[in-house]
């Protein structure tokens, strides 16, 4: 795996769409390899355009992204993003949905149908895997996204807010799931959220950021032991640290008189 220890290095990473609408400023920052970290901040700061600019489907107007030293230029197979819609293909089955995240790969068919049963294994669907996407609840259609993005073995797994459209019972049931898939396959995820309480539950590091444009405010190394406890009080300490931060970025958003933009539309132009 090589001697280094941050997989991924951000330096001075700027991003401006046309008429100069600036989203991202100055953005700085490393990831270790097979560490978990968390975004979190104001809704429309940018979030969405940097973990796109990580995974290549954007180019930074300057600064430079540096995946083990080396910069990043393209989208590849070793940094693999996971949308908040899980994306999968109704008219395939589960297994089908898998089997696609290897259809460019050179293994022989038996090599591919024993992994994709291996990261049915880990997400814990193995007796679903001739099921149809539509008769599936959310948190399993997730799940299968998961499997699916896993199985190409990715170095860097971007996610996100993988479980936004997830109701609560079934966003618990998927962060667990997600806690047990990192802790056996101990990959770089950079995850996007909304939820404080998720980032302390899932980060080992947490970057609170800016409105727009936006920039990293404040670093949290999470430290709490896992499995983690929701009752335990440095959980709720940590969490409302991070929503005083939140709560100041939403203040200085609103007396800035800031116009509403839609980022997806500005995202579908520029990709």
């Amino acid at each position: 795996m090589g001697t280094y220890d941050s997989i991924l290095e951000l330096v001075n990473v700027n991003k401006s769409f046309e008429n100069n609408f600036e989203v991202l400023q100055n953005i700085s920052f490393k990831a270790k390899r097979g560490e978990f970290i968390c975004f979190i901040g104001p809704s429309g700061c940018g979030k969405t355009v940097l973990l796109y600019s990580i995974v290549g489907l954007l180019k930074p107007t300057s600064g430079e992204i540096l995946k083990m030293n080396k910069k990043i230029d393209s989208i590849g197979t070793d940094r693999i993003l996971v949308f908040q819609d899980h994306m999968l293909f109704p008219w395939k089955t589960v297994l089908g949905n898998v089997l696609f995240g290897l259809s460019k790969s050179n293994l022989t068919d038996a090599e591919k149908l024993s992994s994709a049963k291996k990261y049915l294994e880990i997400v814990g669907l193995t007796n679903f895997e001739d099921w149809p996407i539509h008769k599936l609840s959310g948190g399993m259609k997730q799940r299968v996204a998961f499997a699916r993005a896993l199985i190409s073995n990715p170095e860097i797994l971007l996610m996100d807010e993988p479980f936004s459209a997830l109701d609560s019972i079934a966003r618990k049931e998927v962060r667990k799931c997600l806690v047990d898939i990192w802790t056996k396959t101990q990959q770089t995820i950079l995850f996007v959220t909304h939820s404080v309480i998720e980032a302390v539950y899932l980060a080992d590091t947490i970057y609170v950021m800016g409105s727009r444009p936006t920039t990293i405010k404040k670093r949290y190394a999470v430290g709490i032991p896992r499995p983690r406890d929701i009752s335990d009080p440095n959980f709720s300490k940590l969490i409302k640290s991070i929503e005083k931060d939140i709560e100041k970025e939403f203040k200085q958003n609103n007396n800035k008189g800031v116009e509403e933009v839609n980022i997806n539309n500005i995202l579908i132009n520029n990709i």
